[in-house]
């Protein structure tokens, strides 16, 4: 038992630089969220619903994350932060990783019949700040959603979801076999050879070569593979 605990202990380490040792880590919010829901679990397993959701309230007000008894979670999940919800139906696998402020939600199902209505997410998932998933969709392994994301369908694995309604930018696989990355990825984009690059060095070339385009219009001279550019009073 202290060794599993250790394990979790050192894989939140692994993911979050500012703690200075295991007890520190004792202390998070998150993790003491995720402790008092296995008890939550466990009562809610055993059909005591009452002692459970007393459990999960009592959770709510120390930490300030409302996981539902029923939620189903696997090894070593690190909630940065606060004010998260997890719904009922939700699942999540092992070694995912949620920040602040994030909601695995559910909708409201018009056959009047519960079910599954919350989203589950895949091993080594990484959910942004703020973002909302909703319905009982699958978020793929590996796979990143930006800050504020709202995802209301199925991602595939290793795929980062950015947006609102949240559209997929495919993560290679060199990317996500590194270790931890922290608060998603950096976009990525296609050059003209089709080969990935930086979204942000796409940009400055675009704009480095408009900036070009802007002084060869304002000294008359031509571009290459462009129209020749002519001076007011030159003859024809």
């Amino acid at each position: 038992m202290f060794d599993r605990l250790k394990a979790y202990l050192d894989s939140v380490r692994a993911r979050d630089p500012a703690p200075r040792s295991r007890w520190e880590i004792l202390l998070y919010p998150g993790v003491m969220a995720l402790g008092l829901h296995r008890v939550a679990h466990w009562l809610f397993d055993a059909k005591l619903y009452f002692l459970a959701r007393l459990v999960n309230h009592t959770s709510r007000f120390l930490t300030a994350i409302d996981i539902h008894p029923g939620a189903q979670i696997g090894r070593n999940l690190f909630i940065d932060h606060g004010f998260t919800v997890i719904g009922e139906t939700a699942e999540i696998g092992d070694n995912v990783t949620i920040y602040q402020c994030v909601t695995l939600g559910g909708t409201n199902p018009t056959n009047g019949i519960g079910g599954k209505r919350h989203p589950t997410l895949g091993d080594n998932v990484i959910i942004g700040s703020g973002a909302q998933i909703i319905g009982p969709i699958t978020v793929g392994e590996r796979a990143r959603v930006g800050a504020n994301a709202v995802v209301m369908e199925d991602v595939a694995p290793g795929a980062t979801m950015v947006g609102f309604k949240a559209r997929s930018t495919l993560v290679p696989a060199e990317e996500w076999v590194r270790e931890f990355i922290p608060y998603g990825t950096t976009l990525e984009c296609e050059d003209a050879e089709g080969n990935r690059i930086d979204c942000i060095e796409k940009l400055e070339g675009e704009l480095s070569a408009l900036k070009a385009e802007i002084e060869a219009l304002k000294g008359g001279t031509t571009l290459q593979g462009s129209d020749p550019i002519k001076r007011s009073g030159t003859a024809d």
